[in-house]
């Protein structure tokens, strides 16, 4: 199979390119209309007035997220003629939103105090989730809003009055916060997410195209206002375009979030010597950032290049294979790729495949899943009456923390052949995918790190021209690879293999597909198996009298 080209493995907007060619003629755009579906349901919140008091909107627990569904509030109620107040706060204090009292011991009431739903009863009030989960009993007054009951105001201390002290508001209440804090209030009340309140989500990225691509520089334009920087030019666009999609782990996607987009705004313009930012210094500042926390990064690298962790980038070996993985560390900002020896040693058995990282309790049920799956296929595609004769055992070598995920099962797929077979894997190939039961391959998560991280340590090693890393064509549009490693690809010293199934991969990584050829994998474990049942092939008369005349 022949390598991708390097024009593939990173996003193109040539496309898109007239359109943003004039940066500065593209007006502003602001939140709300790139995000439509939170628009309707702003828009019908604020229709709807009093027959829907509660909003609940999914997006990061952040100020910054909060003041975006303020501003955007403000805006559509100016727009609709609607004389109400929209308001925010980040207390997640109940005496604040409804209002306290104190009572003294002769039942007199001290420090009445007045709380945003009394002071500004016809408002529309935007408020952490964490409102609910920090204060017991909130979500029981939040329903009596929703009602449409009187709101009853907090007694902080002293005896209880026979009567509460209540009062009524129109008030909205806006909760902003993630999803797991929306789960959490729905686990206490299933009714929470009911048809009296209203759902909308902020979405964290957008699909690129001609129609959305000059409203989201107009984005761009927006976000950076407030911080006196613009942009230079369309190739600054495309090198925010082309980080983003990076970030999204998607060609044609590029973030929405203004929190990623104001970072690397920010960090662009220290590598400015003006406030117009370039291509460049995007660049720079993304090198910058690598640089700031590539410490555990070059470790890893360097416990390979010292001989500490075993990679080989040459030859071929039998029944070891390079399979790639993505390491989170807490505590660390990014994920990084660093290649795995995956071997796989057979002997005579009743057919057992040993998952080492299961047996010790390293292996994830993803993991797990994806050890089952690959054995099926094997199972089915070998047309056995019986179990097969031989046992294996697989094992990430020198891994010493949980795996997890399904992205190694072809790897270990290969391996399992070439050790059935013996036939030596190519080892300055590294192989990424999942599989299923009909050997498919199927796409896999952290591409671009998985294959970054093998490249530096064929780069480091000798780039031979021949080493390369085969991934799913599924995951071909998540490419958006450092320009090291595009370079290294144009230049035809490193390389990319796209596969479909498991005779693809196996036709690059041994020689030969697993079935349906002359000279196959599942011929060569036969004629093993043919050779188990058949220890001693049958001789001539000449062999046989020359045996008896040794045994005489």
């Amino acid at each position: 199979m022949q390598s991708i080209s390097w024009e593939k493995v990173t996003p193109s907007y040539l496309q898109l390119t007239p359109i943003i060619e004039d940066v500065s003629s593209i007006p502003h755009t602001s939140f709300e209309q790139l995000q439509p579906r939170f628009a309707a349901a702003l828009s019908d919140f604020i229709e709807l007035q009093r027959h829907c008091r509660l909003m609940w909107v999914c997006g990061l627990d952040n100020t910054r997220y909060r003041q975006l569904v303020t501003d955007a509030a403000r805006r559509m109620v100016s727009s609709s003629h609607h004389n109400i107040d929209v308001i925010t706060t980040e207390s997640s204090s109940l005496a604040q939103l409804f209002g306290h009292y104190s009572v003294a011991e002769n039942g007199e009431i001290l420090n009445q105090s007045i709380g945003l739903l009394e002071s500004h009863p016809e408002s529309i009030i935007v408020l952490p989730i964490r409102t609910l989960m920090t204060e017991p009993g909130s979500w029981e007054k939040i329903k009596s809003l929703i009602m449409g009951e009187p709101v009853t105001k907090c007694h902080l201390h002293g005896p209880t009055l026979s009567a509460r002290i209540t009062y009524s508001t129109n008030a909205k209440l806006i909760f902003v916060g993630d999803r797991n804090q929306i789960s959490d209030v729905e686990y206490h009340d299933s009714a929470a997410l009911s048809s009296m309140t209203l759902f909308s989500e902020i979405e964290l990225e957008i699909k690129l195209d001609q129609n959305n691509v000059a409203p989201y520089v107009g984005w761009l334009k927006h976000l950076a206002e407030p911080l006196h920087i613009s942009l230079a030019d369309s190739d600054a666009v495309t090198k925010v375009l082309t980080a983003g999609a990076r970030a999204c782990e998607e060609q044609h996607y590029t973030p929405l979030c203004p929190i990623w987009i104001e970072r690397l705004l920010s960090e662009s313009l220290l590598q400015s010597q003006s406030k117009a930012i370039s291509a460049s210094d995007i660049e720079a500042a993304l090198a910058k950032r690598a640089y700031r926390e590539s410490y555990l990064v070059n470790r890893a690298l360097d416990d390979i290049l010292d001989g500490q962790v075993v990679i080989k980038t040459k030859g071929s070996q039998i029944g070891q294979v390079n399979g790639l993985t993505v390491v989170d560390i807490p505590g660390h900002p990014v994920s990084y790729g660093e290649p795995a020896r995956i071997s796989c040693v057979v002997h005579f058995g009743d057919g057992d495949i040993a998952d080492v990282e299961r047996k010790a309790d390293l292996g994830g049920n993803l993991h797990a899943k994806g050890m089952m799956i690959m054995q099926a296929y094997i199972s089915s595609e070998m047309k056995l009456d019986e179990p097969l004769p031989f046992s294996a055992s697989i094992v990430f070598e020198q891994s010493y923390s949980e795996v997890d995920g399904d992205s190694a099962s072809l790897a270990e797929f290969c391996a399992l052949s070439s050790a059935l077979s013996q036939s030596p894997i190519k080892q300055h190939i590294a192989i990424t995918g999942a599989m299923d039961q009909f050997g498919q391959v199927q796409a896999v998560g952290g591409l671009n790190e998985k294959i970054e991280g093998f490249f530096y340590v064929c780069h480091h090693q000798g780039l031979t021209g021949e080493q390369g890393v085969i991934m799913p064509s599924a995951n071909l549009r998540h490419l958006a690879l450092h320009k090291d490693v595009i370079e290294a690809i144009r230049a035809g010293r490193f390389h990319i293999w796209c596969v479909d199934n498991v005779d693809q991969a196996l036709e690059i990584l041994i020689g030969m597909p697993f079935k349906n050829a002359e000279q196959s994998v599942v011929n060569r474990i036969e004629d093993r198996i043919h050779q188990l049942d058949n220890p001693h092939p049958s001789q001539t008369v000449l062999q046989k009298f020359k045996q008896w005349l040794k045994m005489d």
